[in-house]
């Protein structure tokens, strides 16, 4: 079997941890791995398949030699090294915002659109959707394919972990100091997370929604090639560690039957 050069950008975060774990839990044909990330985690080691391997800083000449980019680092960065990547004929999968509207890139699903992967050869980036989007269309992508789908409504109600790994600290913490009557520290989201819903994720728009809604309004009516759907979302923080739930009300143009 063919073996692969992969590298993980952001290999120190949450996402990116999980990206190397997932790889050597899949026994991902990896030839050669490189782990890539800011100048903060220079010195750190991480271990895949038994073996320490050193964190490197992510710069111009990173992906000399690399075949596959594993992306999650952040948007801006995303946007600024992909295209390096790229060019050096990585193909890059990127698990950040940076990309996923583009027009000639591919966001894809693999259990909803894989055909579109083929289109990573527009400019060799292929995007991951947002996590809720994820969840959300594949359970929606057959009954779509059936009867279509006129109306989606969406609620979710999304884990600390969405955030990264200071909001599970924080989350641990305020929970710690709250069962023994002490003062709460609030650091990471605008209000207390501990016992407590926020119902804003990122910034608010000039629409009226968060950013975050209208990425899962924008995103679905991409994957599901349906522009005129209509779509809308509301998404609240719960204080939950692990693992994204949603309620999912949809219309369809034509009548379910058993």
């Amino acid at each position: 079997m063919r073996k692969y050069s992969v590298a993980v950008v952001g290999a120190t975060g949450l996402v990116g941890t999980e990206m190397i774990s997932t790889l050597e839990q899949r026994n991902f044909p990896v030839g050669e791995i490189t782990l890539l990330a800011s100048e903060r985690s220079l010195g750190k080691e991480l271990t895949f398949r038994g073996k320490e391997y050193p964190v490197k800083v992510l710069g111009d000449e990173s992906f000399k030699g690399i075949e596959i980019g594993l992306f999650s680092p952040g948007g801006s960065i995303s946007e600024r090294f992909a295209p390096v990547a790229a060019r050096e004929g990585c193909v890059v999968i990127d698990n950040t915002n940076a990309f996923r509207m583009e027009p000639d890139i591919p966001l894809v699903v693999p259990e909803v659109n894989p055909e579109e992967i083929v289109n990573y050869r527009n400019k060799g980036i292929i995007a991951n959707p947002n996590c809720s989007t994820i969840q959300m269309v594949v359970a929606l992508k057959p009954i779509h394919d059936a009867v279509g789908i006129k109306r989606i409504v969406v609620s979710t109600y999304q884990a600390v972990s969405g955030t990264g790994k200071d909001a599970i600290e924080e989350l641990v913490t305020q929970t710690r100091a709250l069962l023994a009557m002490e003062p709460v520290e609030i650091n990471v989201y605008p209000h207390r997370i501990a016992f407590n819903c926020l119902p804003q994720i990122d910034v608010f728009m000039e629409n009226g929604y968060t950013k975050e809604e209208m990425k899962m309004v924008n995103e679905t009516r991409k994957i599901l090639k349906a522009p005129s759907m209509a779509v809308t979302a509301t998404t609240v923080r719960v204080p939950v560690f692990y693992g994204h739930s949603e309620s999912v009300n949809i219309e369809t143009e034509q009548k379910i039957t058993p």
